[in-house]
């Protein structure tokens, strides 16, 4: 990867929510925690990240939404001491991130863990757990007609550390199936801790199968 700027926590939480909220799986619960905030949508469509009021708004939001604040949920074990930095990545790059350790994304991938791994599998038609995976067709055809997607964010414990997916899923999924459509490099936002290894969907090596703990049979969806 090649190093482009600097980022920081509040610019992640900005990207993470602005992604989120056209989410079909996510907007409703989004809209309701603004209005209940008495907070306008530019809040994070259009994030002002010089303003300390909102920055601190978002990571509430962050935090009803998806338990950022206090470390549980999809964050359980996430690190305190992450620097976050935008990056360059190319194709082959991105063919070697991994997506977390959770059931539906072991199974897509046949137990890899990497998204160049579910690309095959989902042309030959794989449904995990009786969800279809023809959804990512639809989203590569875009990739692969210049549809322009949001950055993805990742992690890593450092330099040289295997690179995990925090937001973008189905993105990088859409990616691997087109991925003689990508661009030489792709902007990334990544995050480093030495610690990363504590966040309990990072789950060290990928597993020898698509067998995994962290099954929950009400989130078997792509994200």
């Amino acid at each position: 990867m090649r190093r482009l700027r600097p980022s920081s926590e509040a610019e992640m939480v900005a990207l993470f929510l602005r992604t989120e909220l056209p989410a079909a799986r996510f907007r409703d619960k989004l809209q309701a925690l603004l209005e209940r905030a008495g907070l306008p949508e530019r809040v994070i469509t259009d994030p002002g990240l010089a303003d300390d009021a909102e920055n601190q708004a978002r990571l509430r939001l962050l935090t009803q939404h998806r338990e950022y604040g206090t470390r549980t949920g999809l964050f359980d074990g996430f690190p305190d001491d992450v620097r976050w930095q935008w990056m360059a990545i190319t194709s082959a790059e991105l063919a070697r991130v991994r997506y977390i350790d959770y059931d539906y994304w072991v199974e897509l991938s046949g137990g890899t863990r990497l998204a160049a791994d579910a690309a095959p599998r989902i042309r030959a038609g794989a449904a995990p757990f009786g969800v279809p995976s023809d959804w990512a067709l639809g989203m590569a055809q875009e990739v692969a007609s210049g549809a322009r997607f949001p950055p993805l964010i990742l992690v890593t414990t450092g330099p040289g550390g295997y690179l995990v997916v925090l937001e973008g899923h189905a993105r990088l999924t859409a990616f691997m199936l087109a991925r003689d459509r990508l661009p030489p490099e792709l902007e990334v936002l990544v995050g480093f801790s030495p610690t990363m290894t504590r966040w309990a969907l990072v789950a060290g090596p990928p597993p020898a199968s698509a067998t995994m703990s962290r099954r929950n049979p009400a989130r078997r969806t792509p994200q």
